[in-house]
Formats: C-alpha cells, sequence, structure tokens
C-alpha cells in the first residue's frame, strides 16, 4: 500500500507466542535473552503447550482476530483508511521491529503503539513502548503510545458483565462465591520503583467488583517467573491454599490482567489451579477471556484515537 501523511499506524503489541510445538525452543531461547533452556526447562514448557486443547496456537490465533477487530473497529469510527493496524509481538515474529519496519515500507509517518495489557508497568508496557518508539525514531516516524486503558469504562463493563456470567453458572448463593482477580506477577523490585501496575490492578479489580455488585472479592497474583529473585506475592496457588482452609467452597477467577485465552489462563489458571482447587473441595471456574470482544475493541479504538489526537498516551 502507499499511505498518505495523514494515515496513522497502529502497532498492535502483545507478548507472542510460538506457532507450533517445533517453534518453542526458539521462543523460550528469545525470552531469554539468547540463552537456549535446558532441556528440562525446554520439557517443562513444551509439555504446558501440549496439554492445553489447541495447544500453542490459541494466543496466535486470538492477537490475528484482535488486530483485525480493531482495524473493523477503526474503520467504523474513523473511516477507511485513517488508521492501518499492524502486529508488533515481543518474543515472536512478526517482532515489534517487523510491525514498524512494514509501516515504514508503507510511507507511514506518525503511529500509535497500544498493548494488549490494560494496565501499565515499566517492566511490561513500558517496555513495548519504549523498544517501538526506539525504532519508530530509526524510520522517522512520529510515535505515540497508549500508557493504560485500565479504567476505561467499557473495559469495566464488559469485565463486570462476564463476572456476573460467571457467579451465575456457579449457581447457588451468590454471596457464597469468591471473586479471585488475578494478573501476571513481576519482580518486586517494581515497588522500589513506585511503579504504578500494582496499584492499577487493585483499581480495575475495585471498579469492576462494584459495578458487578460484588462485595467478596480478594486479589493475587499468578505466573511468577522462576528466576531466582523475589516476585510479587502471594501465588494463586497459595491464595487457594489459604481460602480453603478458611472454608471457601466456591471461588470465580477474573484475570483482570490478561485479555486473551493463552498458556497463563489455559494452563496456570483452568490446569494446575483448577486441580489444587478440586483437591481442597473448592469449585473454581474463570470468566470469559476478552479476546476480541466487542466492547473490549470499542476501548482499544477509543485510546488509540484519543493518543493520535493527543491524549490518552505519550509522545517522544
Amino acid at each position: 500500500m502507499s499511505a498518505d501523511k495523514r494515515t496513522i499506524g497502529v502497532l498492535v503489541m502483545s507478548y507472542g507466542t510460538p506457532e507450533s510445538l517445533e517453534g518453542v525452543e526458539a521462543y523460550y531461547t528469545h525470552i531469554r535473552r539468547g540463552h537456549p533452556p535446558t532441556a528440562e526447562q525446554l520439557e517443562d514448557l513444551t509439555s504446558r503447550y501440549r496439554t492445553i486443547v489447541g495447544g500453542v496456537f490459541p494466543l496466535r490465533e486470538n492477537t490475528n482476530r484482535q488486530a483485525a477487530a480493531l482495524q473493523s473497529k477503526l474503520n467504523e469510527l474513523a473511516g477507511d483508511g485513517a488508521y492501518v493496524c499492524y502486529q508488533g509481538l515481543k518474543h515472536a515474529a512478526p517482532f515489534i521491529e517487523d510491525g514498524i519496519a512494514a509501516m515504514a515500507a508503507d510511507g507511514i509517518r506518525e503511529a500509535v503503539g497500544i498493548v494488549l495489557t490494560p494496565q501499565y508497568s515499566s517492566m511490561s508496557v513500558g517496555g513495548y513502548l519504549k523498544r517501538a518508539r526506539e525504532e519508530a525514531e530509526k524510520h522517522g516516524i512520529r510515535f505515540r503510545g497508549v500508557d493504560e486503558y485500565h479504567l476505561h469504562p467499557q473495559l469495566i463493563e464488559a469485565l463486570s458483565e462476564r463476572v456476573n456470567e460467571g457467579l451465575e453458572q456457579l449457581g447457588g448463593e451468590r454471596g457464597e462465591a469468591l471473586v479471585l482477580f488475578s494478573a501476571h506477577s513481576l519482580p518486586a523490585k517494581i515497588l522500589e520503583l513506585n511503579d504504578p501496575y500494582a496499584d492499577q490492578l487493585l483499581a480495575t479489580s475495585g471498579a469492576v467488583a462494584a459495578k458487578a455488585g460484588v462485595a467478596n472479592w480478594q486479589f493475587t497474583w499468578q505466573s511468577a517467573g522462576q528466576t531466582g529473585q523475589p516476585w510479587l506475592g502471594p501465588d494463586i496457588l497459595e491464595t487457594l491454599e489459604k481460602l480453603a482452609a478458611e472454608g471457601v467452597r466456591s471461588v470465580l477467577v477474573t484475570p483482570v490482567g490478561f485479555v486473551s485465552d493463552h498458556l497463563e489462563v489455559l494452563y496456570d489458571i483452568d490446569i494446575e489451579a483448577k486441580q489444587l482447587a478440586e483437591e481442597k473441595g473448592i469449585r473454581l471456574a474463570r470468566i470469559r477471556m476478552l479476546n476480541d470482544d466487542p466492547q473490549y475493541m470499542a476501548v482499544l479504538a477509543d485510546s488509540v484515537i484519543g493518543a493520535a489526537n493527543g491524549g490518552n498516551g505519550n509522545e517522544e
């Protein structure tokens, strides 16, 4: 395509996933900054992908659908050609740099970056935006990034609807179930940096609980890395142990830090956490993920347009 100067590129960023079991080693090596995993580490990750329904493909397919659905929503709101979406993944092709290069090849001179994670951390969203901005500068592309959208009204609405749906599916008296909000843990050193990640996650959780009319809720972390350094806790497995000891028998997991069906949801919650819950006599359910839900696409589109117009983002 040949873009005129008014066309704005949209870099849709996420963590990435291997396209097949054969690609797991290269993917894991990239995560480890070029250091290949040990045989034991590789087998552990590969076995997790084998275990989830659909293997490694759900996240890749979901990300593709999200980018396409966002493109459609932007076309609807701003007209065809005003915004053009590109994907940029952190640990798999097309990498963030590939997305920016594709924009440059298409003649894009202005871009907005948005990450498929509602809450900001310098270690997650901040890192994506920095990497994209630095690459954009090399190509002479003016770049703005959406820092966060963790309290966007339509995000809160979409999540609260899913909480109510999940509570209905659990059955029994609504007040008997505990809603357990969760998000990906990060190294605990972010607490020394005044990083807003934890506070934003609690803000999202509180807003969703209030919108859904839920008083009985807690927040927990999940999916911490094995790096030898402290990570934010308690982990969801520790939390479930504690809840079982307290007599809780019904839990609805609401992973507000995630938007897609991927390994941390399909394995860490649906298999690992659910298995422990069953052993402890807890009935555990999980909300439906946002994926390409129209309300979520509206959140992303609104955030992108806002950033393009000078708000809800940053530019350097």
